[in-house]
Parts: structure tokens; sequence; C-alpha cells
């Protein structure tokens, strides 16, 4: 085995060039990190021309009008785009008009899976152009789902694959497929055994990639042991839970990092005052600043919470808007940011409305402020029903503003309860998804803060922590070099097998 792994990483979004949530910054620092580790990472990505700006980024075209033959009766051109070399991994982009080039966003098609579906062959296709023979090809969340189906299908005899370890990596899993599992009627519902529609039939879009990508990969990877453990029930198995009981040998879970890099108070030019561990008082500067954005009273003393979020009932607003006449009796304010959810921006812009001195909204997540409501706050809530990983809790940590929990997925990896006794924890959690219990994990938060000395203490302690990528890293690493070694083996002994 070599001491170098190849290794590709497949994705519908990467951080800097198409970003909706987290992961597209997973996409971008994960394999940023296999690279730093020595080893050769590239990463491929749909080229979203009316996203992506293709001169600001350097993109360069190195190849055009490829044909790729869907099947018998479907085909489309393709180019492939390469971005500026840079200290991230190499990231190659999938050119198509019909399919990336006219949508001005990066979901929300009538025809999602036809959409992947090519955009997963043509992947296959980048890789055969480049030549490049992974030791690893990880497909991440269901848009990539459908590489191992075809790797194990269509390309099963394809030297340039022959050794490559298939990993499907579940970001999470509500999302299967072009549409809402639930929603498919059981008539066409897909079980992942047969073969794939004709690409001009409707029933395409009924193809379940993660259930494909879940039945074909090697191995399953998800973003936290506790979210790898969750997935196996039916209360967050999503009607997968079965088949993912049945590959449970198969199913790793490894907490996600944040890249150091991008999020540091010390050099992040958004801030208002730059600081560190070591000038926590500089801090200050950017509460005060946070205030006035947001129109509240500027008061350094009065704790300030934040969401920083996509506004759906997955991350706790209903919670939220049950404890609001209780919350907003404590001495604190609250600033919320992000969009989604009309239904709930309305409670929001009501709570607004009726508490101006205390709460302050700006519905649109807007990446390049995000982290001044980090710096600017001092704890940040995160009530999430479910929450495969989160990365919130990590940028917050590292940006000095305590987490206010629902211990779940990879917030219980990640968050551990404050105890003012034995002064261990990191944050405050809760275990129960109840409103009641947020409202006492917000008023064991504030009252503490009021203890100037103990809340310093817990502030340091959390700062100290890493939730860089490094680890992470080397823990796929050490996962792939042991299932490599394993499949090899395993391939040998059924050489020798059938030799005799």
């Amino acid at each position: 085995m070599p001491n170098n792994l190849k290794i590709v990483s497949i994705s519908s979004q990467v951080a800097p060039y198409s970003k909706t949530g987290g992961l597209g910054d997973v996409a971008r620092s994960l394999p940023k990190a296999f690279k730093t580790l020595g080893h050769q990472s590239i990463i491929i990505t749909p080229f979203y021309e009316q996203i992506i700006d293709a001169e600001k980024y350097k993109l360069k075209k190195i190849a055009e009008g490829i044909v790729i033959n869907i099947d018998d009766n479907n085909k489309q051109p393709v180019d492939f785009w390469e971005a500026a070399a840079d200290k991230s991994a190499r990231i190659y982009f999938i050119g198509n008009q019909k399919f990336f080039s006219k949508h001005k966003h990066i979901y929300g098609s009538s025809h999602e899976n036809a959409r992947f579906l090519f955009f997963d062959l043509a992947s296959i296709e980048l890789m055969r152009f480049l030549n490049f023979n992974p030791d690893i090809i990880q497909c991440h969340d269901w848009h990539a789902g459908l590489v191992p189906y075809f790797l194990q299908k269509r390309h099963k005899d394809d030297i340039l694959f022959k050794n490559s370890l298939l990993v499907y990596t579940i970001h999470i899993l509500t999302f299967q497929f072009g549409q809402n599992w639930w929603e498919v009627p059981l008539e066409h519902k897909d079980y992942g055994r047969n073969g794939i529609p004709e690409f001009d039939n409707p029933s395409i879009e009924y193809v379940n990639f993660a259930k494909r990508g879940i039945l074909n990969a090697d191995i399953i990877t998800t973003v936290s042991e506790q979210y790898a453990s969750e997935i196996l029930t039916k209360k967050f198995g999503e009607d997968l839970h079965r088949i993912l009981i049945n590959r449970k040998n198969n199913l790793y879970g490894i907490i996600n990092g944040i890249d150091y890099d991008d999020y540091n108070p010390a050099t992040d030019p958004g801030l208002a005052k730059n600081y560190s561990i070591s000038e926590l008082d500089r801090k200050g500067e950017n509460k005060l600043y946070l205030q006035k954005k947001f129109n509240l009273p500027q008061n350094p003393e009065i704790p300030v919470l934040s969401m920083v979020t996509r506004i759906t009932e997955q991350k706790g607003f209903d919670l939220l808007f049950k404890i609001i006449e209780p919350m907003m009796r404590l001495d604190l304010q609250l600033v919320i940011m992000g969009g989604g959810d009309k239904k709930y921006e309305a409670e929001i812009r009501k709570a607004c409305k009726k508490y101006p001195e205390k709460v302050g909204a700006h519905l649109e997540f807007d990446p390049i402020h995000a982290t001044q409501v980090y710096a600017g706050s001092d704890m940040i809530i995160m009530p999430s029903r479910f929450e495969p990983c989160g990365l919130n809790q990590m940028i917050s940590i590292r940006y000095g503003s305590i987490p206010i929990v629902h211990s779940i997925g990879g917030l219980v990896d990640t968050i551990t309860d404050f105890n003012p006794r034995t002064f261990r924890g990191n944050g405050f959690a809760f275990k129960e998804y109840h409103s009641h219990d947020l409202l006492m994990a917000i008023t064991r938060a504030v009252e503490t803060y009021k203890h100037k000395e103990i809340w310093g203490r817990l502030l340091l302690k959390a700062m100290e922590q890493s939730f860089s990528w490094e680890l992470p890293a080397r823990k796929y690493i050490k996962l792939f070099r042991k299932v490599l070694r394993e499949k090899r083996e395993k391939k040998l002994e059924i050489s020798m097998s059938v030799g005799k």
C-alpha cells in the first residue's frame, strides 16, 4: 500500500465557489487537510456558471465537448474546468449548459435526479480523462450517491478503479434524492436492487441515490460517532435504518472539523476588532459593534445570545417560540441571522417588533458577516431536533461564544455540559427535546455569565480546545488504510482459492 494515498472527493458544492451550508465547507476543508498530511487529493464538483465567477477564480477549461453516454439512447456533452492551484486540494469542475450553467441556484429544479445522475457519470469520466487511478473515492451525500453504483455495475471491469475503495459519506440522511422520500408513492419507491430507468423516463426522479450509495459503497461514513448510532434507529434512520443495520459493520462515524485558517478571530478581516485567546478584552468591541448593527442598546454587561442558522423546524425554532416570553424576562439580548421557512421568519419579525431592545434579526444568511455574530455574541443557541454534526458550535467556540445545545448527533460528540463545581464542560446542554429544558439551559448559562471569574475560566478552557481538521483527517486516513488493506487481502485470498 502506498504511503501517500490518491483521494478523490466528489461533492455537489465546494466553498468558496458554491455553498449553501456545511457540506460546502467540509468538501473543501477535508481534502485540503488530506493534502496537508501529504496525500494527493483532488475535488470534483459542478460548474454552476451563474454562481461561480470563472474569471475571479481563474478557472481554466481543460476539455470541451466530451460526450457522456448516459445510456443507449441518451448522451450529453461536458466540459472540464480546473481551478488555479492554491494550498487547497486541486479542484475540477463539471460543466454542462443544460444541467448546471443555466441554473441560478445550486438546487431546486424539478429534475434534480437527472442533473446529479449526469454529474456522477461525468465525475467518473473526468477521473478517466485525468488518468487518475484513486485509492479512495469519497462521495459526499446523495448527489454523489450513484458513483459507487456505476463503478460497481457499469465500470466493474475498468482497470483504473480496480483497487479503489468506494466511500459514501452521509452528511444528512433526510435528503436522499431530488425530492422528499416520504412523499413518494409506494408504487414508485426505489428499493435499490434493480437497474436504473432510461434517462428520459420520468421515473428517473424516483431513484434513491442515498440508498444506492449505501448498498454499493465499500464503507459508509457519517459526520459524527453519535449520528452513526442514531441512524440505525427508526427515529433517525429516515426509512433507511434497516439497510444501515445490515451494513453496520461497514458504518463509521468521524466528527467534522473547521478550517482554522478560515475561522480565525486574530486575522478575520470582517471583524470590528481582531483578537485571540490571549487578548479577549478586545472581543468586547465586537459585541458593541454587533449590538449597534442589530439596533440593540449597546451594553457590554448584558449577555448577547445568537443563532446563525437556516431557519427551519429542524433547528429548534418551535422550542424557541414556545419560551420567547419567559426568555425575554431574563437579562439578555437575542440576535438571529439566517433565512428559510417563511412561517418562522414571520414569528421572528413579531419578536423583533414586540421586544425591540432585546431581539434583532437579519433574515438572510450572510457568510461574509456571519463571523461578526460569533465574535460579538457571548453564547450561541443550537436547540436542533437532530444535528448530524454541526459546525456552528465549533466556530462559536473558536470565536469565544459558548454553545447552548440539545444533546443530539454531533453536538454530543463536541459539547459537554458545564459543571461549575468541577469546571468540566465547554457549554450548556439539555437532553430532552422540550421547550422547558431549553429555557433551563439558557437560564443556567445566563446565571453563570453573571459570575465573571467562572465565566472567564469556562471561556478560556473552551477556546483552548481544537476542532481543526487535522485530527478528523488523520482518523479518515487510518480508516482508509485499514479497509484498503482488508479489501486487498480478501481479493488475494479469493485469487489464491481460485488458483487451487
